[in-house]
């Protein structure tokens, strides 16, 4: 069986860090790389976030995340503007690296992503994942989390997301279809 690799962004890593979920990637993927500008990005407020920050680098050191530096930094500075480095970074790495599926939250990113053939997923995506293989009991709970701490999740993708995790309570939701 082929080996499930993934690339991925800052976002759903500070995600799975506010929710103390940061090991369900390793138990998902079986690579994962992180750009260089995702790396610099996770790292900058290392004395603020000196627990996050030591999570981090902890499974660089260890392998379990690969710090990847880009081929055509070129692309890069060309497109950067309509998104940043890591976002950037991540989809030219995953062309660059082969490998099918970025880890990104961002709706623009995850646009350009399509356009340039890479699947993504979101930090919504592992939890849902991980909750389908056993390893978290509910998504709601995380998601919950996440809103609190400010990650922006609309009402429609909450719901959306507890329904098709079988945890909308009857008469919960947006309207009167419950999305």
């Amino acid at each position: 069986m082929a080996k499930m690799r993934v690339i991925c962004n800052t976002s759903p890593i500070i995600g799975l860090l506010t929710i103390n979920r940061l090991e369900l990637l390793e138990k998902l993927f079986d690579e994962i790389y992180i750009p260089e500008a995702v790396y610099r990005e996770l790292c900058i407020n290392a004395e603020k976030y000196s627990h996050e920050v030591e999570q981090i680098r902890k499974k660089v050191e260890s392998g379990i995340f690969v710090v990847y530096q880009v081929k055509n930094a070129d692309v890069v500075k060309k497109l950067y503007g309509r998104l940043h480095y890591g976002e950037l970074e991540v989809i030219v790495g995953a062309k660059e690296l082969d490998i099918p599926l970025a880890i990104i939250d961002e709706t623009n990113a995850r646009k350009m992503a399509s356009e340039f053939l890479v699947d993504t997923l979101g930090i919504l995506g592992i939890v849902t994942q991980a909750k389908r293989k056993g390893l978290v009991k509910e998504v709601k709970s995380e998601l919950d989390v996440l809103r609190k701490s400010g990650y922006r999740i609309s009402d429609k993708l909450y719901y959306s997301v507890l329904e098709q995790n079988g945890e909308l309570n009857k008469g919960e939701g947006c309207g009167n279809n419950g999305l």
